[in-house]
């Protein structure tokens, strides 16, 4: 599971493990074009999701660590892919508000559910792989009949934005987590589900549940950092393993339960042994920047991890270096102090999304390579908005100072481009001047 947090500004890291690491067994999953939202492993363990702010997700074979296929179909970033209980199929969902089936053996988009008004976070599927549930940021659970193929309804009594849903292991029961601070309980009802109570009320939100049934227990995340466990009956609380490090943004339970892992914005994961409620191991997962995206492998003795780096990256537990003993040794990541401003100003508002290379790679934008001269929504072979592909627009310095000077949302209105501003005329135009020179091979570089 993962949660949201506002994409930070910066470069993109690059991030190498310890040697320690790397002969314990870790691994890399590499290819995507963006920060990595969310990680799944199939029931087989055999197998891997990945969504990614780049609009596809990732079908990955854990035992070679390759790529088996692209699912590309979403309209915006993806925010959450998991299996169906028997492995055939996936389903995802992002800020395109869409969910959509998949058929994994293909790489087929089987089905796309609409309903939503508000981006999707989380999905779950129920035991039997007739039901899925949405988790979404208009403030409703959205139920979805996956045979027949069509909206079963939606449950409103949220008063925040929803982050999570899970369902019981007999698919009789459902639970939601939102920012208006509460767990919900829902009860089966039909084709649908009634609403049965509160089992948890926060003073912040509450971004993750991990539910472990066999215990009686569930496991939340929350906002202000709090990680807490709660008898699902009584509401007792169990246990307490706040680190003190916020927001918590990933939460996952191993598949024999004993393990749960933490992630959180600061860059750490935080593994604890669930019948002692200790640690077991704690340790920085990336220099700096959020971890999204928190799976197990099925044998809970590798993590698989992802944030704003375009990579997911495996770590075994037990030779991850923890908090206390960790060095910067083989730890590297590009920070920005020795830039340009201008190369710094791409950096922080362009360089998610756009690349200045020929083929564009995988980006959630299109390639800004020969930029200025080019008519908005040309480059060939990217699925721009219809917005974008219709505007008369031309890329220029003035163009370009205007886009950056209102905000794509009123300069664009209605284009995938993300809501920013730069501010202050003075780094507009040394933006400009980067752009200029990077973009055009044929350029001559700027004086010292």
């Amino acid at each position: 599971m993962r949660a949201a947090l506002p994409l930070a500004a910066g470069l993109l890291l690059a991030f190498s493990a310890p040697e320690a690491a790397a002969e314990g067994g870790f691994g890399r999953l590499e290819g995507h074009g963006g920060p990595i939202q969310n990680v799944a492993v199939s029931t087989d363990g055999t197998q891997a999701l990945t969504a990614s702010f780049d609009y596809a997700v990732g079908l990955w074979d854990l035992n070679s660590e390759t790529l088996i296929r692209w699912l590309d179909g979403h309209e915006a970033a993806v925010n959450t892919a998991v299996f169906t209980p028997d492995g055939a199929h996936a389903l995802t969902a992002g800020d395109d508000f869409d969910l959509i089936l998949w058929d994994l053996s293909t790489g087929e988009a089987l089905h796309r559910f609409e309903g939503h008004k508000g981006k999707v976070l989380t999905v779950a599927v129920s035991p039997d792989g007739r039901m899925a549930a949405s988790a979404g940021w208009d403030g409703w659970i959205g139920l979805w009949d996956l045979e027949a193929r069509e909206p079963l309804g939606f449950l409103t009594d949220h008063d925040g934005m929803v982050n999570a849903v899970a369902f019981s292991g007999d698919g009789q029961t459902l639970w939601s987590a939102s920012y208006d601070g509460t767990i919900r309980r829902w009860r089966r009802e039909g084709d649908g589900f009634a609403f049965d109570r509160i089992v948890v009320s926060h003073g912040f939100g509450v971004n993750l549940i991990a539910l472990n049934e066999a215990a009686g227990w569930i496991a939340y995340g929350a906002l202000d950092g709090a990680v807490r466990v709660m008898d699902f009956e009584t509401r007792a609380e169990i246990a307490d393993v706040t680190s003190g490090r916020q927001p918590v943004l990933g939460l996952a339970l191993s598949r024999d339960g004993s393990r749960l892992a933490i992630s959180d914005g600061e860059g750490y994961i935080h593994v604890v042994a669930t019948d002692t409620w200790t640690t077991i191991k704690d340790f920085r997962a990336v220099p700096k920047g959020p971890v999204w995206a928190l799976a197990f492998t099925s044998d809970g003795t590798r993590v698989l991890a992802g944030g704003l780096d375009d990579f997911v990256n495996i770590w075994p537990v037990e030779e991850a270096a923890s908090v206390a003993e960790a060095s910067e040794t083989g730890q590297r990541f590009h920070a920005d102090e020795g830039l340009t401003n201008g190369a710094r100003q791409f950096a922080r508002k362009c360089s998610v999304c756009h690349t200045l290379e020929p083929d564009g790679r995988r980006r959630a934008g299109p390639t800004l390579y020969r930029l200025f001269g080019r008519r908005a929504g040309s480059v060939e072979g990217y699925a721009y908005s219809d917005a974008l592909a219709r505007a008369a627009i031309v890329w220029t310095d003035e163009t370009v100072d205007k886009l950056f000077d209102l905000g794509p949302e009123h300069y664009t209105p209605g284009s995938k481009m993300p809501m920013q501003r730069i501010a202050t005329p003075a780094d507009r135009a040394d933006l400009i001047a980067f752009l200029k020179t990077a973009t055009d091979p044929d350029a001559e570089p700027p004086a010292d």
